[in-house]
């Protein structure tokens, strides 16, 4: 009888086999996002010291001034993609490595890939 595994457990399954492949440096940092239901959130982290270098989340009051109610949609995920990337060329960080989470490349994950990429990040 097939064992049916629930979507977070399927998530989490691609997250995990993405990981093997995807790693964040201190040259290429891996720019990780993770979305819930109601927010999205963004980090730029260094694997090799194990440290988050830089983040933004819709929770952010700048944020939530900009996207107001609704910051768990497309708009909500470009202003976040849009202050990772202000934020991440501020330090001097312009490649880093896309780690979309074991969540398909659409929709909001897309949004914040794209704005990102308008705003100077390269990946």
């Amino acid at each position: 009888m097939p064992v049916q595994t629930s979507r977070r457990e399927a998530r989490v399954k691609r997250h995990l086999r993405l990981r093997k492949k995807v790693t964040g440096s201190a040259e290429r940092p891996r720019l990780s996002v993770f979305k819930s239901l109601r927010h999205i959130y963004a980090q730029i982290i260094d694997d090799t010291a194990g440290k988050t270098l830089l983040s933004a989340s819709t929770l952010e009051p700048e944020i939530r001034k900009k996207v107001k109610k609704t910051s768990g949609n497309i708009a909500g995920a470009k202003v976040v993609g849009e202050i990772i990337a202000e934020r991440a060329l501020a330090k001097g960080i312009k490649k880093v490595v896309f780690d979309r989470g074991g969540h398909l490349y659409h929709g909001r994950v897309a949004a914040l890939a794209e704005a990102a990429r308008e705003k100077g990040l390269d990946f």
